[in-house]
């Protein structure tokens, strides 16, 4: 019976340890297209304050509606492409907080002395 009851707990110890989750340091975690959604309006909000004598506030304001209204009905694609568009109109480029920029460029050779 104690056989059993060692080999049991260590049975469960062994799934509890293969389960358990990674820790958060070490996974990076994706940004959803949802919290793209939000981060995308919040970037128009501070382009439009920072911007507000642009031309281009009230095509800027309707594409930022229309964009939030795709997001709220399931169509995040489209909302965060509306978005994006909006920011681009007031000459500002949208910030992804997934996106990682290059430290070198691949493309150019160096020339050996």
């Amino acid at each position: 019976m104690q056989r059993f009851s060692i080999g049991l707990i260590g049975a469960l110890l062994g799934i509890l340890l293969a389960t358990c989750p990674v820790e958060a340091g070490e996974a990076k975690v994706a940004t959803t297209r949802t919290e793209r959604c939000t981060n995308l309006s919040r970037q128009v909000d501070e382009a439009l304050e920072t911007h507000a004598a642009a031309t281009q506030v009230t095509a800027v304001k309707a594409l930022q509606r229309k964009g939030n209204r795709f997001c709220a009905n399931k169509k995040q694609a489209q909302g965060i492409r509306m978005l994006a568009n909006a920011l681009k109109l007031l000459g500002v480029t949208p910030v992804d907080s997934d996106a990682v920029t290059p430290k070198t460029d691949l493309h150019s050779k160096e020339k050996k002395p």
